[in-house]
């Protein structure tokens, strides 16, 4: 086996806060070389400020879970989603052969789930204009009012593990499409928002 995985491709950087951080990705994907990035706590303004740390290690692709935590600070949507598109743009400027994967932000606790659907409707719309795919883990993971599957997390906001489980079927197929497609493929598939608020 070389580092270049199963897939013939190279590392993959998976990007975001403790969601990220949490996962035991090389163990999960053994065919792949992960470069976990995740950093329990991190705000979009702790990637935006980290983001060369992942452009340096040269990933041939990037896998972005990022914004919870800012809603804990109280940042807004306008904010988080203005940060999310600096990373994506920053990701493909200096990436440009660098497959990008945006995943939509995890339901937590109900009282997000505006919110989140709001940031995660504008990420949808973004992702193709920095030809990165989307993937809307919000049907897997929320009940019908948006709160996080209690079967998932035992702090609404956090996954146990089942809920990396569901994850990882989810992840698993996306990247293998993703895979298929150049690195400047526009998305392919309409994401389900959630249902209509």
């Amino acid at each position: 086996m070389t580092d270049q995985g199963m897939s013939g491709m190279g590392p993959t950087a998976l990007v975001g806060d403790s969601l990220t951080q949490g996962g035991d990705w090389q163990a999960w994907m053994p065919g792949e070389t992960i470069y976990n990035f995740g950093v329990g706590g991190d705000t979009t303004d702790d990637v935006v400020a980290r983001l060369w740390d992942v452009i340096n290690a040269q990933p041939t692709v990037v896998v972005l879970l990022i914004g919870t935590n800012d809603l804990a600070w109280r940042r807004s949507v306008e904010h988080i989603v203005r940060n999310v598109e600096t990373i994506l743009v920053t990701l493909r400027r200096e990436l440009q052969e660098t497959r990008i994967l945006v995943q939509s932000v995890l339901p937590r606790g109900h009282e997000f789930a505006d919110q989140i659907r709001d940031i995660n409707r504008h990420l949808w719309q973004f992702a193709p204009t920095v030809h990165a795919q989307w993937l809307d883990l919000w049907p897997a993971l929320a009940l019908e009012d948006g709160e996080l599957n209690p079967a998932y997390s035992e702090d609404r906001l956090h996954l146990n593990d089942e809920g990396y489980r569901v994850w990882l079927n989810e992840l698993v197929p996306a990247l293998e499409r993703l895979r298929q497609q150049p690195p400047t493929s526009r998305a392919i598939t309409l994401p389900d928002l959630g249902g209509a608020a």
